[in-house]
């Protein structure tokens, strides 16, 4: 028994549509051959990519983590490298120490900075 198909046109980025004809190539196959895999794994049961659904603890977390960030409370990524590698990140971001260095442990994360913006 065939299956009937229908056309479909679609519009990608250039970039994409490169990536699509080099996979093409190596894999021998058809673009439409290459696209119908792709969603037949996109659409199917057993999903690469699933959907993040945070339980009720989870989501109290996430909503006082928003919170302090609006607040201002978070170090930037720069300030959290600087701390890794064995800097303040107060000094990293040209400031005067909010707290005394000796109160830190290198082993403990730094504590969020209030942004002053």
């Amino acid at each position: 028994m065939a299956m009937t198909r229908q056309t479909m046109t679609i519009s990608l980025p250039a970039e994409m549509v490169y990536q699509v004809d080099e996979a093409r190539k190596q894999e021998h196959r058809t673009r439409s051959e290459l696209v119908r895999e792709a969603l037949r794994l996109y659409l199917g049961s057993d999903r690469v990519v699933s959907v993040y659904a945070p339980n009720e603890r989870q989501r109290r977390a996430l909503n006082r983590g928003r919170t302090a960030i609006r607040r201002g409370d978070y170090y930037s990524l720069d300030e959290f490298r600087a701390w890794l590698l064995g800097n303040s990140p107060q000094k990293a971001r040209g400031q005067k120490l909010a707290r005394r260095a000796s109160s830190r442990s290198r082993a403990a994360a730094p504590r969020p900075r209030r942004n002053a913006d």
